[in-house]
């Protein structure tokens, strides 16, 4: 057992979650940081429509990490739940089926989406103006798909393995190269939007790397071992997984969605708008995975460990912490919405306008962001799928598609930016009410897959 998880055992709830949730919460802002330097270079270096171009070819990001984070995070949940209950031989044999099943998925989706990259570009919102730059992005993406996938995969790894700290070093490598690439290949070797995702890739490939410093750790309980291929343990971390693969994969639908119902409202300059808010949103959402990706391994391990108190404690100190945390986000926001406008070099008064009022209303939603995540985080970490599914369903695609269909309709483009802020209100108050009584309560609920 590694050296943290055998304080879990010990300590505090409250003082583990700091401990896991400081390196990941300063490792997740370095890579949203590093995502909006990134629109920053390419709105500044080679404009507005390759700003938006760059936005409409997200939801492939997307794709790649939503496959990571299905086999990742249900293969990490199986593996501290075993490391909880002293199995460390199950463990490592799930760690072992869960990067083979990664690699031959992301390989064969990689492979149908490369040879259909135009179709998937006009359905993702390019149009005669951003497809060129949109191919031309995904094209990297897809090429190196599998560094891309492994990176997600062994940061959860290395985490669940006790070592939030390595993760936190591998998010900022990655981050900090990824700054001084995009400078060279966008402005030094004008390379465009193909040189914006070739630094993504390269500095991926840097963060993987510190990854793998881990196993040479005296202390690592992650070691590839001779394992029979088991269709049950299959099922268990697709199962668990899948509220995290529908939460990234909402990503896309989000951008999607967004992308479609801006540019129907206010054409390319709501999309030019839109992809401003997007990268901002980027910096902020991957603040509340990180409350998740701080809780999972703890509340996995606690329920291997049958320490139920602890995982009362770890959800409380959490929902406390995601509600300061959009409180600040919205008074960010609120006060410096011009400011973080102008950083993207946008030129137009209009779109600047449109991003900026945008600003305001779509940061509502990060009131609510945290309690959403936080219960679905809970409930997959325990094994008990259906409910944890529901919340990711309900947030990020039957209710915010429904939103950004009615409110336009009914107040025009400020109809489009509450569309995420209504969805996820409308999420997070029936969880207060009819969820966190039953979780305080019991600090247990059924286990099913």
């Amino acid at each position: 057992m590694s050296t943290l998880n055998e304080r879990l055992a010990t300590q505090s709830a409250t003082k583990s979650f700091f401990q896991y949730f400081i390196p990941t919460l300063l490792g997740m802002m370095l890579m949203s940081i590093n995502v909006v330097v990134d629109g920053i270079f390419v709105g500044n270096g080679v404009g507005s429509v390759a700003l938006a171009s760059v936005n409409v070819a997200v939801p492939v990001f997307s794709i790649i990490i939503s496959i990571a984070l299905l086999i990742g995070v249900g293969g990490g949940t199986l593996y501290s739940m075993a490391m909880g209950e002293g199995n460390q031989k199950q463990a490592q044999g799930l760690f072992t089926i869960s990067f083979i099943f990664l690699t031959l998925v992301t390989v064969i989706i990689a492979l149908i989406s490369y040879v259909n990259m135009d179709a998937l570009a006009n359905l993702f919102g390019a149009n005669e103006e951003t497809l060129p730059y949109t191919v031309d992005y995904m094209r990297i993406l897809l090429i190196f798909s599998v560094i891309l996938a492994w990176e997600n995969f062994f940061s959860i790894f290395v985490r669940n393995d006790g070592d939030p700290q390595l993760a936190m070093i591998g998010l900022v490598v990655s981050a900090l190269l990824n700054i001084v690439l995009d400078y060279w290949m966008i402005f030094i070797l004008n390379w465009e939007v193909t040189g914006a995702a070739l630094a993504t890739v390269i500095a991926t490939f840097a963060g993987l790397v510190v990854y793998l410093f881990h196993f040479f750790k005296k202390d690592s309980g992650l070691k590839f071992i001779r394992t029979k291929w088991n269709m049950q343990h299959i099922k268990q971390i697709s199962a668990i997984g899948m509220p995290s693969f529908l939460s990234e994969a909402g990503t896309g639908v989000f951008v999607m969605g967004y992308n479609i119902a801006i540019a129907y409202y206010a054409g390319t300059t709501g999309l030019a708008a839109f992809s401003v808010i997007n990268y901002l949103h980027t910096f902020m959402f991957l603040a509340f995975i990180g409350i998740g990706q701080s809780i999972q391994p703890m509340i996995s391990f606690y329920y291997g460990a049958k320490q139920f108190n602890s995982i009362k404690e770890t959800v409380k100190v959490a929902e406390i912490t995601g509600l300061a945390l959009g409180v600040l986000f919205l008074g960010i926001g609120y006060i410096g919405a011009d400011f973080l406008v102008s950083i993207f070099g946008v030129a137009s008064s209009e779109i600047a306008e449109l991003a900026a009022k945008g600003i305001k209303l779509f940061f509502l939603g990060y009131l609510f962001m945290g309690t959403n995540f936080i219960y679905m985080t809970y409930y997959q970490s325990i094994g008990y799928v259906r409910p944890s599914v529901g919340i990711t369903l309900f947030r990020g695609f039957i209710l915010l598609i429904g939103m950004l269909f009615i409110l336009p309709l009914l107040f025009g483009t400020t109809g489009i930016w509450l569309a995420l802020p209504v969805a996820e209100g409308m999420v997070a108050i029936t969880l207060m009410v009819f969820a966190r009584n039953s979780v305080m309560r019991r600090g247990l609920s059924s286990r099913g897959f």
